[in-house]
């Protein structure tokens, strides 16, 4: 069955990703237009058509902000959580009933073999979750937009083989950076974001050795860099004592303009 990923945008400007097995394919948010949406699809090779169904973290509109339009158009089954569904009724108007589906937080749903769950994370929204995906006993995580990595997160997202990991922001620039106190404030506390020091804590506590890969997402435009977030994160793992080769690919960047490559969380190596 095999199961790939691409993440085709990452970042507090917009948020989506594409899961998929020989079976099914899924749309992981919709936090750009319908038009963009499109557009990195077909750059990955995906006709909008050939979607199976949307999976809906929570409401923000970095994640929902083509929601409405993208499923419209094609006539997308979209699965929340109750309370998702409730606070993001704005951008959904117009979803058909049939097409509102209620997944609820902590749950199971299976698409031709692909086993989705539901777990919830600490954010400043309504029902906010993370999905784990796994097909052929492989299984790949999303971690985002979580103000701290508990135990319950710990236990959701344990021996995946790859894992998409917020490192929102680095600390001192953010506090240093235009944003008002009180957005500052928010962004640090525990229903914020994960900074580079918190994913690189957060990594220490899951890797196993099935982890292949690992890719920093949610990064902030105005308060991070891909190489200080990498560097952030292996000088963390590094004071755990889990030193990464030179030539290791654990660490993998992620954008807001443009999409990450397939990657095969079956393989070793991407592509």
């Amino acid at each position: 069955m095999g199961l790939r990923f691409t993440i085709l945008a990452s970042g507090s400007t917009g948020n989506a990703a594409i899961v998929r097995t020989d079976e099914a394919t899924l749309l992981i948010d919709a936090g750009l237009s319908a038009r963009k949406l499109e557009e990195r699809m077909r750059e990955r090779g995906i006709q909008p058509a050939d979607i199976d169904a949307v999976l809906v973290t929570h409401e923000h509109a970095d994640h929902v902000s083509g929601l409405g339009a993208f499923a419209r158009k094609y006539n997308l089954p979209v699965y929340a959580n109750e309370a998702t569904w409730a606070a993001m009724e704005r951008q959904t108007a117009g979803i058909a009933d049939a097409n509102r589906k209620t997944f609820a937080t902590g749950g199971e749903i299976e698409f031709g073999g692909l086993i989705v769950r539901s777990y919830p994370v600490s954010h400043d929204a309504a029902e906010p979750v993370g999905y784990c995906f796994i097909a052929d006993g492989y299984k790949l995580s999303f971690v985002t937009d979580l103000g701290y990595f508990s135990g319950k997160v710990k236990e959701a997202v344990i021996d995946s083989d790859v894992v998409v990991l917020e490192a929102n922001h680095d600390v001192e620039m953010l506090r240093m950076g235009r944003y008002p106190w009180n957005v500052k404030r928010r962004i640090l506390s525990d229903v914020g974001h994960l900074s580079n020091e918190a994913a690189g804590e957060a990594l220490a506590e899951l890797m196993t050795d099935r982890t292949k890969r690992v890719y920093l997402a949610h990064l902030s435009l105005d308060h991070n860099m891909q190489e200080l977030a990498r560097m952030t994160v292996e000088s963390v793992l590094e004071n755990r004592g889990i030193i990464l080769k030179k030539e290791s690919n654990l660490l993998q960047p992620t954008w807001h303009d443009r999409a990450t490559p397939w990657d095969d969380v079956t393989k070793r190596v991407i592509g």
